[in-house]
């Protein structure tokens, strides 16, 4: 009957081994203890997707054709994507605790103000799903201005209209044309989900009515041609007539801001904005 024979040899490298893996965690635990802020991954900007729910993905080409008109007066005096009239991201929004329905509100009423359900092409009421009220901007922080702490003086600045996701968006309709081809809102602005509409040929918020529409899929065409006029000095710039679609819904709402000569009013206004709802 054999017997095995022990190795000297590989009791030693066991006990190398051993010893390596005994330090190795007496120096991770030390480590622990002794470093108040551990490496660790960062924290992730978005929440990750929900299975089954992938983001939406705003139409890479579009088959609408658009038009130019001439700017009447000076282009903007700030570029584009720093203007604090123009790029409504720059400013911000906080949401607020406030009625979402129309509200009556005294006043003032301008027959041709314009009108909201325009946006939709069934001409409807939509829910209204959220209420924000936008910051203010400060002109005189540095060259281009900078966001200011305080929020607008209205009590929602911007409106959330419930949408079917994908369905065709167009603009607050309204009678009085701006060039002629019965052209309405010229596009101060435009972003792949956000766009400013002037009801002037001014590239200017300040004397007349203008609409911010935030959260949206711009049409491809649309924002390729403002675009390409931007880079050619803005001495034309896109117009749109009643109906235009302008893009689609890329989520359950579409935020929508309405000033009057550079004053955020309230969207829920039934008098100015919602006529005869």
């Amino acid at each position: 009957m054999s017997t095995l024979r022990k190795n000297p040899g590989n009791r030693r490298y066991s006990f190398v081994v051993l010893a390596l893996l005994l330090l190795a965690s007496v120096g991770a635990v030390h480590a622990l203890a002794t470093n108040s802020h551990p490496t660790l991954p960062p924290s992730p900007l978005y929440l990750p997707l929900v299975a089954g729910n992938p983001a939406p993905v705003c139409p890479p080409t579009s088959e609408r054709i658009y038009e130019l008109i001439p700017v009447d007066g000076q282009p903007a005096d700030h570029p584009d994507e720093l203007h604090g009239d123009l790029n409504l991201a720059l400013r911000g929004h906080m949401p607020v605790s406030a009625t979402l329905g129309l509200i009556d509100i005294n006043g003032h009423t301008d027959g041709d103000a314009p009108q909201l359900a325009g946006i939709f092409a069934d001409g409807r009421t939509p829910a209204f799903t959220s209420a924000h009220r936008v910051y203010d901007w400060d002109w005189t922080c540095g060259v281009d201005g900078c966001v200011s702490p305080h929020l607008t003086e209205s009590e929602v600045s911007l409106l959330g209209l419930a949408t079917a996701v994908t369905e065709t968006l167009s603009f607050a309709s309204r009678k009085d044309e701006i060039y002629a081809g019965d052209y309405k809102v010229l596009v101060l602005y435009a972003a792949e989900n956000r766009l400013t509409l002037a009801y002037t040929r001014h590239d200017t918020v300040a004397p007349g009515y203008a609409l911010h529409l935030e959260s949206l899929c711009v049409d491809a065409n649309l924002l390729a041609l403002y675009r390409q006029a931007n880079t050619d000095g803005r001495g034309n710039l896109p117009a749109l007539r009643n109906g235009d679609v302008l893009g689609t819904a890329r989520s359950a709402e579409v935020l929508v801001a309405v000033r009057d000569r550079g004053t955020f009013m309230d969207p829920r206004s039934r008098k100015d904005w919602w006529r005869g709802r």
